[in-house]
């Protein structure tokens, strides 16, 4: 029964995203979150953890299924710690905190914890979670006018394995996670990729940025999608997608 028991909870292991956003940070709710998601509480360990300056590029990326909509410049503002951290002279506090964590039904327990999106729900139905210390935002144009509404919700956790899988290579690279614990599989580079102005390169000029060159190690659908851009085939992912997470931290946007 005991190797069952194991093996039932090793087909289980999966991992999930968790951002603990601006919000939640100004009101030094960190600790808090923490410990809500911690080992002794859920069973979860951590995989990976990063403290991040939110690009435009990242940040749209994330949202990529709100782009278009009314909230969405609202949204990106809201990431990029812009609405919780408006002084320029703050632009430092402007971060996120991206951890990684693993275990049994890992993106179902920290649903759980977190609670529903929209704090009033979460408030009436899940008491005491995480999300139910969040507000709702009024959404207005440049005239005052309102649009609609924002949920600061001080928490992103992932929905399900597919969206785990885009967001965890999104905000992580191979190198950012220990060897055993990669969730997906990886290969090494043979080539040089840089990145400028939205296009991809494989020759050094200056402004260009090496993303990737050979003999690091990538996210095997990363290669795929790269190397499909360059050969001008049609590519699972855009190439922000891919590159955002190598420019993480490397320029500070107003």
């Amino acid at each position: 029964m005991q190797r069952k028991d194991s093996a039932v909870e090793q087909k289980n292991i999966e991992q999930t995203l968790v951002l603990i956003k601006p919000d939640a940070l100004k009101n030094s709710l960190t600790g808090y979150v923490l410990s809500q998601l911690s080992e002794f509480h859920t069973g979860l360990r951590f995989a990976g953890a990063k403290i991040v300056h939110v690009s435009t590029m990242l940040a749209s990326e994330h949202y990529a299924e709100h782009r278009g909509k009314f909230f969405f410049p609202s949204l990106l503002d809201y990431i990029q710690g812009r609405l919780h951290y408006p002084d320029p002279s703050e632009i430092w506090r402007r971060r996120v905190i991206a951890i990684i964590y693993q275990g049994p039904c890992a993106i179902a327990k920290v649903r759980e914890i977190s609670g529903p999106t929209d704090p009033h729900v979460a408030r009436s139905k899940n008491p005491g979670c995480i999300r139910s210390l969040g507000t709702i935002e009024l959404v207005k144009d440049a005239d005052g006018k309102v649009l609609g509404h924002r949920m600061d919700n001080l928490i992103h956790a992932s929905a399900n394995p597919a969206d785990a899988e885009r967001e965890i290579k999104l905000w992580f690279r191979p190198a950012d996670i220990p060897p055993a614990m990669h969730p997906y599989p990886t290969a090494t580079s043979e080539e040089h990729f840089y990145f400028k102005d939205g296009r991809l390169f494989t020759d050094y000029t200056p402004g260009r940025v090496c993303v990737v060159a050979p003999g690091d190690l990538a996210w095997k659908s990363d290669l795929e999608a790269l190397k499909a851009i360059l050969g001008g085939r049609e590519s699972a992912l855009p190439v922000q997608a891919v590159v955002a997470k190598y420019l993480i931290n490397e320029h500070m946007e107003t």
